[in-house]
């Protein structure tokens, strides 16, 4: 092979001139991408250069030498970099290897037809040579684009950071910057929320593929859980929690923003909702304007533990069967929207005994349950309640209903 090759070469080189000036023209008619990216001039002697390193890989395979495939890196790297897409790059490659072998083909024939039956066993040699390349172009090209993809995914999450948690240090990229990098508008409808880390399947997996007339949803996956920040648009905020749903998780979703400088405090509202939502009440998303009392008392530890003392202290130093008994009421008649009758239904028990049971809190309390401001009160306390014991089941692995908690009731409030 190496001897024919050294007969024809300067005829072969003539035409790998010709056949590179036909593949330049029919790829920059046939490909856009190509078309876009680069010159008649660049991609012709692209085009050459490539024939030349075939031929010379064609003679050391015959000589029992590696082939080079430093220059097939090098154009797998650089396309890669450039965007340009991998389907066209190999099949540019495949056309230049038939337009090789045709000029191969034509020169040995010129040169004298009667060595043509020479030029068979190197056939398959010549196609080795080809493969090698298209290999060693396609696994340069993608682990350009995955190094890059990551490079973007982090950038991508250092921009998100900025909007979730505020800029960093002076001299940072500010909300503004990271929204416009991020393709946010400066002005819209935005909300975010937070989703529990319960050991659940990720949530930004699951919705790995939107509804087309979905809201737009830009993902943070921390260690902690993740975060969503949601560019509404013309959407309700309650689509936020129709989009979660299906999903199987715990959320908290902060109010409508307007802005990307007010992210950072929306994002600070979305956990606090979340915290409203306790682990044992299973998958939930909680919209924090719908609990802001429950939200007040997650967001105040300190008071909120004054609040169990000094309203509720009473009730809850009575043995464990009284102390869940009067809770577990308390809560009941307050989600029955203080129904006595109602609060009977879910609780499976007479009207008159769930009197009895309010008539006793009100005397360990002090409170009554006719004066408003003592059912704000106990209301919040409540609620006090209830998170402190969401959280110590949480810690303690397990999830028993906390106290207060009420049996769902075949029969709901009308």
């Amino acid at each position: 092979m190496e001897r024919i090759i050294e007969e024809i070469r300067e005829d072969l080189g003539r035409r790998l001139a010709v056949a590179a000036d036909r593949l330049a023209d029919r790829t920059l008619a046939e490909d856009p991408a190509y078309a876009a990216l680069l010159g008649r001039a660049e991609l012709r002697e692209r085009i050459h250069h490539n024939f030349r390193q075939a031929v010379e890989g064609l003679v050391r395979s015959s000589r029992g030498l590696p082939v080079e495939l430093a220059d097939a890196r090098a154009t797998g790297t650089l396309r890669a970099e450039q965007g340009l897409p991998l389907a066209s790059l190999l099949r540019a490659y495949r056309s230049g290897g038939r337009l090789l072998w045709a000029a191969l083909t034509e020169a040995v024939a010129a040169h004298d037809r009667s060595a043509l039956p020479r030029l068979l066993p190197g056939v398959s040699a010549l196609w080795d040579v080809l493969d090698q390349m298209t290999d060693a172009v396609s696994e340069s090209y993608r682990r350009t684009e995955a190094a890059r993809s990551d490079r973007d995914r982090e950038r991508r999450a250092a921009l998100l950071d900025v909007l979730l948690d505020g800029p960093p240090a002076p001299g940072g990229p500010t909300a503004s910057d990271a929204a416009a990098q991020l393709g946010l508008s400066e002005r819209g409808r935005f909300a975010v929320f937070v989703v529990a880390a319960d050991g659940s399947p990720g949530a930004a997996a699951a919705a790995d593929k939107p509804a087309a007339a979905a809201p737009r949803v830009l993902w943070r996956i921390r260690a902690g859980g993740e975060t969503g920040l949601v560019e509404l648009g013309h959407h309700p905020l309650e689509t936020v929690r129709e989009m979660l749903a299906p999903l199987g998780v715990r959320a908290g979703v902060s109010p409508v923003v307007e802005a990307p400088a007010e992210l950072a405090r929306a994002h600070r509202l979305a956990a606090l909702a979340l915290r409203t939502a306790p682990e044992s009440a299973g998958p939930r998303t909680a919209l924090l304007d719908e609990g802001l009392p429950a939200a007040l008392v997650a967001a105040q530890a300190e008071l909120a533990g004054r609040l169990r003392t000094v309203v509720l202290g009473p009730v809850l130093a009575l043995p464990a069967e009284d102390r869940g008994l009067l809770l577990t009421t308390l809560g009941t008649w307050l989600a029955c929207q203080g129904s006595t009758t109602y609060a009977a239904q879910r609780l499976y028990c007479h009207r008159n005994t769930v009197s009895n049971r309010l008539r006793r809190l009100e005397q360990l309390t002090g409170r009554s349950l006719a004066d408003p401001r003592h059912v704000v009160e106990l209301a919040l306390a409540h609620a006090a309640v209830a998170q402190r014991a969401a959280s110590a089941t949480a810690r303690a692995g397990s999830s028993p209903t906390p106290a207060g908690t009420a049996r769902r009731s075949p029969r709901p409030p009308g």
